[in-house]
């Protein structure tokens, strides 16, 4: 009498638990699933063998994701049993649909058993079939929303509707979400990490903030929350009034889109930003591509570890095209006595820029209070908002406010438009 194998599996009757036996066969050697014999081997014919057939047929292609059925082929026995035999898949991991690409949806085959697969494992079967480029890899998260993406796309005035997946590479050839559909979505694995500093040497926080979702909605808060730490200090020379930043803010969105656009999204971990007095850092990971040097960047060459990214972040003419990045960064600096730093190792990019106030011997605008970040945070909601409405928030008095106003004014923080009862706050 025959007995179950590495590449033989008895069912009894059909139940749903027979899907993870073909998954395991189709993503391991391939083998073959009898159904009506029991586990002695002996055979327990179907009773209704064409409502059996029919359901499994339908329930295999319906419950396992991508489609296996090509791999699949059912013979119906005189015996009143079903042979189901499976060939190894060429686009593994086959996984159920109900549980998606993680441990508890895909499995192998071991011995006459199948068995969950880890984590590490389901990479490494989405890169042996996908190829090396991490933007065109299958998600492991095939739940994806893109609420943001879809807001940033449609204030640019650019299309971004589903039949654009494939065109963007959101979405692969088989209509699986790739792991540029993930950096874009909701859902985003990753996120930048922002710590401001009292001290130059990094290792007193004064505050941290983390931006998590899209990469394009990490791009704008953090671009927001850096810009209440660019403060502006301005000098009057007769009538007129000059303002200077710590950091040219063009020079702060090219080193964070930088970063967004070339980190190697193939190790975990977030984008660092450190804001200290002297100086505001980027650090991404993942060195230059091989055979560049940081002399190479600066005059331009370009080498994307992210094409798709790079070419979404170029639709929404977030960057005017490759390689120009760094460029600008330096240029912008070329009327300061301090430059812009750039330190790669193998692992990691950091770019350095320094703050031109005090590099002109000068001392920084004291730090944004939290004060100043609720009226910026009310503003941003509320734009009609009054003086007495901000008292109570705020829970100060009138004058205190006043100045406070004032301050952030002097700051380059906010605008004040109008007088009176008209008076309007806006922020820069």
């Amino acid at each position: 009498m025959i007995s179950e194998t590495e590449n033989l599996e008895f069912k009894e009757i059909a139940k749903d638990e027979l899907y993870k036996e073909v998954i395991a066969f189709a993503n391991t050697n391939g083998g073959t699933i009898l159904i009506g014999v029991a586990k002695t081997g002996e055979t327990t014919p179907i009773a209704d063998i064409n409502d059996t057939y029919t359901r499994v047929t339908n329930g295999i292609r319906d419950a396992i994701a991508p489609d296996v059925t090509i791999f699949t082929k059912y013979t119906l026995e005189k015996n009143n049993t079903i042979r189901i035999e499976i060939g190894e898949g060429s686009y593994k991991p086959y996984y159920l649909k109900s549980k998606g690409l993680k441990p508890s949806g895909v499995y192998i085959r071991q011995g006459a058993s199948s068995v969950p697969v880890s984590t590490e494992q389901i990479r490494q079967m989405i890169k042996n079939a996908d190829g090396d480029i991490f933007e065109e890899l299958r998600s492991m998260e095939q739940s994806l929303t893109f609420q943001s993406c879809v807001k940033t796309f449609s204030e640019h005035k650019v299309a971004f509707g589903e039949e654009k997946h494939p065109v963007l590479g959101i979405r692969n050839l088989q209509g699986l979400y790739t792991n540029l559909g993930m950096l874009l979505s909701d859902q985003c694995a990753y996120s930048v990490k922002v710590a401001v500093f009292s001290d130059e040497e990094n290792t007193v926080f004064r505050d941290r903030k983390e931006f998590t979702g899209s990469v394009f909605t990490q791009m704008e808060d953090a671009f927001a929350y850096l810009q209440l730490c660019n403060q502006n200090r301005s000098v009057i020379d007769g009538l007129t009034r000059r303002d200077y930043w710590d950091y040219p803010k063009d020079a702060v969105r090219e080193a964070l889109i930088n970063a967004l656009i070339h980190r190697d999204y193939s190790f975990s971990g977030s984008i660092i930003i450190n804001v200290n007095e002297k100086s505001m850092e980027f650090i991404s990971i993942g060195g230059l591509l091989p055979g560049l040097l940081p002399e190479d960047i600066r005059n331009g060459i370009s080498q994307l570890r992210n094409r798709n990214l790079a070419e979404a972040f170029y639709r929404l003419n977030l960057i005017e095209s490759y390689g120009t990045g760094i460029r600008r960064i330096f240029a912008l600096y070329g009327g300061s006595p301090a430059k812009p730093d750039i330190i790669v190792t193998p692992n990691s990019f950091r770019i350095t820029l320094p703050n031109m106030n005090t590099r002109k011997g000068q001392a920084p605008v004291s730090t944004v209070t939290q004060q100043m970040r609720r009226v910026l945070e009310c503003l941003a909601s509320n734009r009609d908002i009054t003086d007495a409405e901000l008292q109570q928030i705020l829970q100060i008095k009138r004058t205190r406010l006043y100045t406070l106003i004032n301050q952030m004014q002097d700051a380059g923080l906010i605008k004040i438009d109008g007088r009176g009862k008209n008076k309007k706050y806006m922020t820069v």
